[in-house]
C-alpha cells in the first residue's frame, strides 16, 4: 500500500486532504476523470459484485440509511453519487418522496440504473444524469434532501463537494451519507483488513476486468477522513445537528446533518 505521507513532503500543512491523493489508477490525470473511468470499467458487474463481495448486507445498511428520512417524509431527493439508482429506486420505495434527480459521473452505471428504473416503472419519478458532485448544475435551495451512498470519498475535493450539497439544500433540509469506515474493535479489525485488502481485491479483479478497482477501494477507505473527522467536516461547511451510527462493528458507517 502506498505511504500517502510520503507525497507530499508538506503534508501536515498542506490544503490537499489525504482521501483527495488517493486516486485508482495513480496517473497524472486528475482523480475525478479516473472514478469516472474505473466505475465505467466495472458498470457491468457493479451490482452482482456488491451483493457477492458485502455478502448481501450493503442492502441493509441502505436501508437503514434511507429510513433516517422518514420522519421529515422530503418531496424532492438528489442523490449524489447514484451510481446504478439503488438508493434512488430504495428510497422511491420507501419512502415515497415526489421526485429523485440521481447525478453520476459515470454514463455506463447511469445506463443500467436507467434500465432498472424501466423495469420499475418509476421513470416518471427518478430522473437519472450525468452530473459533478462539485459542480452541481441547480439552484440554491432546491432540494428537500440530499444521499450520498459510497461516493463522498470519491470526491475529488471532498469540502467542495459538501459545500455543493450545502449550497443546493433547502433550509432545515437533510443530508444523509452511507460510507465505509474502519473498525477498530479486536480481533475483527484485523481480520476484516485482511479480507479488504487481499481477499476482495483478488475476487474484484477476476471478475470485474479491472485490475484497480478494488485495491482502490480498500486504499480509499483507508484515506478516508471517517468518524468525527467527517463530522467536523460537515461542519466547517455549516451542517448542524451533525451526527453518526456505526453499522455491522464499524464496517460502515451513516452520517447525518441539517442545513
Amino acid at each position: 500500500m502506498l505511504n500517502y505521507y510520503n507525497l507530499n513532503p508538506n503534508f501536515a500543512t498542506s490544503n490537499i486532504k489525504m482521501s483527495e491523493l488517493v486516486k485508482p489508477y495513480h496517473q497524472d490525470q486528475d482523480k475525478k476523470q479516473q472514478v469516472a473511468n474505473m466505475f465505467d470499467n466495472i458498470a457491468t458487474n457493479y451490482d452482482l459484485l456488491n451483493r457477492v463481495l458485502s455478502l448481501g448486507i450493503d442492502k441493509s445498511w441502505r436501508k437503514k440509511a434511507i429510513l433516517k428520512l422518514a420522519d421529515s417524509q422530503p418531496k424532492t431527493i438528489l442523490d449524489v453519487a447514484t451510481g446504478t439508482g439503488d438508493v434512488a429506486i430504495m428510497t422511491m420505495e420507501l419512502i415515497h418522496p415526489d421526485k429523485i434527480i440521481g447525478v453520476d459521473i459515470s454514463k455506463q452505471m447511469l445506463e443500467i440504473g436507467e434500465k432498472k428504473i424501466e423495469q420499475k416503472n418509476l421513470s416518471n419519478r427518478i430522473y437519472l444524469e450525468i452530473g459533478d458532485s462539485e459542480n452541481l448544475r441547480f439552484d440554491d435551495n432546491m432540494f428537500d434532501a440530499v444521499t450520498v451512498a459510497f461516493g463522498v470519498r470519491n470526491f475529488e475535493n471532498l469540502d467542495k463537494g459538501l459545500k455543493e450539497i450545502y449550497r443546493v439544500l433547502k433550509p432545515n433540509g437533510s443530508l444523509i451519507v452511507l460510507e465505509f469506515s474502519k473498525p477498530n474493535i479486536f480481533p475483527f479489525k484485523q481480520i476484516y483488513n485482511f479480507y479488504f485488502k487481499y481477499i476482495l481485491p483478488t475476487i474484484g479483479r477476476l471478475t470485474s476486468k479491472d485490475n484497480r478497482a478494488y485495491s482502490y477501494l480498500y486504499e480509499s477507505v483507508q484515506a478516508f477522513p471517517d468518524n468525527d473527522a467527517f463530522l467536523q467536516r460537515l461542519s466547517n461547511q455549516g451542517f448542524k445537528n451533525n451526527k453518526k451510527q456505526s453499522l455491522t462493528l464499524g464496517i460502515c458507517s451513516i452520517y447525518q446533518g441539517i442545513k
